[in-house]
């Protein structure tokens, strides 16, 4: 693996950084050789818990990690933020849930889209979603 890109943080601030955070996504999870499709629902993971950071909180930071279990490699990413966090975790992890307005996809959608998927949050505090995508 290359050590450079073994970690990146990306802050997120606007949609610009959405788009850096998708980009280095797919940099990062390529190099393990991810297929074209793995790669397409890796990002589309990224954009989704990027664009809650900034629908709900405002700002936050993406963590992207190479990461190793066992034979198994693949990539993690930890969106947190310092927002108002989410009351209802049962209710936002439904389909159709949307406190914005939204579909409510975001969050189940990244969870179907990725092999783990981990969603931590306090009301005041703010939230962690911490998602893997292991290379099969």
């Amino acid at each position: 693996m290359n050590a450079v890109l073994n970690e990146l943080n990306v802050p997120i601030r606007s949609e610009a950084d959405l788009v850096t955070a998708r980009l280095r996504g797919r940099e990062i999870a390529s190099t393990l050789k991810f297929s074209s499709s793995e790669l397409t629902l890796i990002a589309t993971a990224i954009s989704e818990v990027t664009r809650n950071i900034l629908s709900y909180a405002g700002s936050g930071d993406l963590d992207l990690r190479l990461v190793r279990q066992g034979q198994k490699v693949g990539i993690s990413i930890v969106a947190r933020d310092r927002g108002p966090g989410i009351a209802d975790l049962f209710s936002a992890m439904q389909d159709g849930y949307s406190t914005s307005g939204s579909l409510g996809l975001g969050l189940p959608g990244s969870k179907r889209l990725m092999d783990e998927f981990d969603l931590a949050s306090e009301v005041g505090k703010g939230t962690t979603v911490t998602m893997t995508k292991w290379k099969m």
